[in-house]
């Protein structure tokens, strides 16, 4: 819990500051341009990616597999659209990590380690 406290402090803190910074730079209007921008193309971007892998999901459960890569995408695409929807750079990047394919899956692999160590030291436990 005290990491997400410690988060919801940094990281508005941090996109106030590249604001400031990439403000200085090109002008109030263009960032604005550039927020309004990122967050367009990345819900357009999320969505999709969303619709291909709920359709990828459907293919499987039709075939009697169960879609547990597509659940992996399909969560990894929801939380990198909420951070695509907040406006900054830093979570815009985020957020394209997490909703581009050839990104998101390292980290994907990376949360499958991190759920797999978590559960054999008993942080999580699996129950059928």
């Amino acid at each position: 819990m005290r990491w997400l406290l410690l988060a919801l402090l940094v990281i508005p803190a941090s996109e106030i500051g590249v604001f400031i910074w990439i403000g200085g730079m090109t002008g109030p209007w263009w960032i604005v341009f550039l927020i309004v921008l990122t967050g367009v193309i990345g819900v357009t971007l999320a969505k999709k990616q969303g619709i291909d892998t709920w359709r990828r999901a459907q293919l499987q459960m039709s075939k009697g597999i169960p879609p547990t890569e597509e659940i992996m995408d399909g969560i990894c695409i929801f939380i990198g659209a909420v951070f695509l929807f907040s406006p900054g750079f830093i979570t815009d990047t985020v957020g394209f990590i997490l909703v581009i394919p050839y990104t998101r899956t390292p980290l994907k692999n990376m949360i499958r380690k991190l759920m797999n160590k978590m559960m054999g030291n008993g942080t999580i436990i699996y129950r059928k």
